[in-house]
């Protein structure tokens, strides 16, 4: 990325992710259609322009992920800071276990790399952001695309990603308050049962295997979880209200989503979104956002 950004910029295209997928415990994650679309020019200062989805928190510039990514890795590399005026269009829930963190940390990961000349290419773009994050699974899913399995193999992440399933339709329920995921990783207890491990190894390999051979038929088990899902319940009301759903014919699986407190509903081969959206509304009420969503590509960096 050696472009001269004085003439030019960048434009960032980032997808919305779902981390663990049930058994896949910052291992898995699924990139979704919604996105985080950055627009970076250098200016005589730093600026915000922001639209969408929380555009008021994403347009504050004190404490803001991309912009502190941004600034954080021109001086680890030795590089001068220089001012940006973005433009951002948000698509992305905060704080609701969709990978918003994660989209902010490559975006600024990426300006970094432009405006440094760093380098970094997409490995090291990927193992920068995952650092920062603690765990890849939402990072490698965000900048990849589809399905993406991830694992941190010392300073390297390493991957396999399968390609998006458009067919495969789901509807994200989101609850009217956030989550921090600092809290809900706080309620997972430091040790597992031999027994609980096994059902988790099971149905991530399962999992797996049903993403990249599109046996939708096998979300129902795929999807079960002991690892972190059980323990989360109590700050993530929708996933109690919601699991049940899982057992009709119509929906093919049911997950939270990341952390929390949404929750991801897979839809079963051929039932209509709208049919989907009124069943569910018997289960959590009339107070909760639905959002129909599909499988989506990964990030795109294009030069303006």
């Amino acid at each position: 990325m050696s472009a001269d950004v004085q003439t030019g910029g960048v434009r960032i295209v980032l997808p919305a992710t779902s981390a663990n997928l049930g058994p896949g415990f910052d291992a898995v994650g699924l990139a979704m259609s919604m996105h985080l679309t950055v627009e970076a020019k250098l200016a005589p200062a730093f600026v915000i322009e922001a639209t969408g989805r929380d555009a008021e928190l994403c347009a504050v510039i004190e404490r803001n992920l991309i912009l502190d990514t941004y600034r954080e890795v021109l001086q680890r590399a030795g590089c001068k800071v220089v001012p940006l005026h973005l433009k951002l269009h948000n698509e992305i829930p905060l704080g609701m276990g969709c990978g918003s963190s994660a989209a902010a940390l490559l975006a600024g990961v990426v300006l970094a790399d432009y405006v440094g000349v760093l380098h970094l290419g997409e490995k090291g773009i990927v193992a920068e952001a995952s650092r920062r994050e603690g765990h890849p699974d939402n990072v490698a899913a965000c900048w990849y695309g589809g399905f993406t399995v991830s694992a941190q193999s010392g300073d390297e992440i390493e991957f396999a990603t399968f390609p998006a399933q458009p067919a495969w339709e789901m509807l994200l329920a989101l609850p009217g308050s956030s989550l921090a995921t600092k809290e809900a990783r706080a309620l997972l207890p430091e040790q597992y049962s031999k027994a609980d491990a096994v059902f988790n190894v099971q149905r991530v390999a399962l999992l797996a295997a049903a993403f990249a051979q599109g046996k939708m038929e096998l979300l129902k088990t795929a999807m079960q979880d002991r690892i972190h899902q059980p323990y989360r319940e109590a700050v993530c009301p929708l996933l109690k209200l919601l699991l049940p759903v899982a057992n009709e014919a119509e929906i093919a699986g049911v997950v939270l989503s990341g952390a929390g407190p949404s929750v991801l509903v897979f839809l079963g081969e051929g039932t209509p979104v709208l049919a989907a959206e009124t069943r569910l509304r018997t289960f959590v009420g009339g107070e909760v956002e639905l959002i129909s969503l599909r499988m989506a590509g990964g990030a795109t960096v294009t030069l303006l």
